[in-house]
């Protein structure tokens, strides 16, 4: 089990705000580099001041989607000015998961050019998974790299893909296929921008958020069942409480795997199923990479049960939480070909030697990455979820 950094949640109202962030240190003994992930309401109000007081007075360059920009490209701009800030104009992307392509790569490094940043410019990723993954991977690259600082928007990506340093884009060969481990400079996540999410964005949030509980701490699994419902309603106190200790087992697992050799695999329960259909629906709208997580972890735990290494009560336990907050634990209803899911799922980054290795579980709590997967109950549970 994995320590928690904050105590749980008592009755408050429903928007109360934090007093002051809470603050998760990612350290990365390797290289002696660490940096800060503040969890607060309102948080975008002070954006400037924060980021002046952790990275220094910065020429910032604001990169953001349509849709996030729409609502908080403004006041980002306004509090970087405030704070001292140099900022060039903000680099709009379109939204959804087709910006992490080499084509939009390309032209979003034309622009980081055109702007005249250099390599003290500070790039922010304002926004969801998408932007974050593609910032981070630009910011990588970009004169052989230059800082960025990660500001997530989504439940989704405050809870995962903005910790960590994992960055990249899809290919036809899967998602995050192409990428780089590299580390932001700062996290700063602002619950209010929660606000602003539909119902079934924040649900998908709610899968990678419960995840943490299901591979590495059974009592925070326990805590989603008694509050998981007060959180996706709004409460700051729940969310904040989530969201610190997700961070906090997420900044423990990386900086013991930075690069994903070992343990920091086990992130990815679920994610080798859930992967295979998202690709499937072309990384579409008609599934989300939560709801496509929330189906993974079910198979997961359900192929577990099936091999003996979990009991059938703790799969039986994961699937009704998920049917209760409203997490799909099925695929959406379409044509599946068995042999191409299997394809799939052989170009996972865990695959070896042509080799299935998936994260499976002991129990709620114990994940495990198990090597050389006997493919046939693996294509007899797709049967069975799909109904073949």
């Amino acid at each position: 089990m994995l320590p928690s950094p904050v105590s749980p949640p008592g009755s408050s109202s429903a928007k109360e705000a934090s007093a002051s962030p809470k603050n998760v240190t990612i350290r990365l003994p390797a290289t002696e580099r660490k940096y800060e992930i503040l969890v607060a309401s309102n948080l975008l109000a002070e954006a400037g001041h924060l980021i002046a007081k952790h990275v220094g007075a910065r020429r910032c360059l604001i990169v953001t989607d349509e849709n996030v920009g729409a609502l908080y490209r403004a006041r980002l701009e306004a509090v970087l000015v405030g704070a001292g800030h140099d900022l060039l104009p903000t680099i709009t992307v379109q939204p959804g998961e087709s910006s992490k392509s080499f084509a939009v790569l390309q032209d979003l490094l034309d622009q980081i050019f055109a702007r005249g940043a250099d390599r003290k410019t500070l790039l922010i990723a304002l926004g969801g998974g998408v932007v974050g993954d593609l910032v981070g991977f630009a910011a990588s690259i970009y004169m052989r790299s230059i800082d960025f600082i990660q500001i997530p928007t989504t439940l989704l990506a405050q809870v995962d893909s903005s910790v960590g340093g994992k960055t990249g884009i899809d290919t036809d060969y899967g998602k995050n296929t192409v990428g780089s481990f590299y580390q932001p400079r700062l996290v700063l996540i602002d619950v209010a921008t929660l606000d602003s999410l539909p119902e079934r964005e924040m649900l998908a949030g709610y899968a990678e958020l419960v995840k943490y509980g299901l591979l590495a701490d059974a009592s925070f699994f326990d805590w989603c069942q008694a509050h998981g419902a007060r959180l996706l309603n709004g409460d700051r106190e729940s969310q904040i409480h989530a969201i610190t200790r997700c961070c906090a087992c997420k900044a423990h697992i990386v900086a013991a795997d930075e690069h994903d050799k070992g343990q920091r695999a086990l992130l990815n329960l679920g994610h080798t199923f859930g992967h295979a259909l998202e690709s499937v629906w072309g990384y579409s709208a008609r599934l989300l990479h939560g709801e496509a997580v929330a189906i993974g972890t079910v198979m997961a735990f359900r192929l577990s049960s099936e091999l003996g290494l979990c009991p059938s009560w703790d799969a039986d336990a994961v699937q009704e939480h998920f049917e209760e907050v409203g997490l799909p634990i099925k695929p959406p209803e379409g044509k599946y070909d068995i042999d191409q899911l299997m394809t799939l799922m052989g170009q996972d980054k865990k695959a070896e030697g042509g080799k299935l290795n998936l994260v499976l579980v002991n129990g709620i709590g114990k994940a495990c990455l198990v090597r050389d997967v006997n493919p046939y109950p693996v294509k007899v549970l797709w049967k069975n979820i799909i109904g073949l």
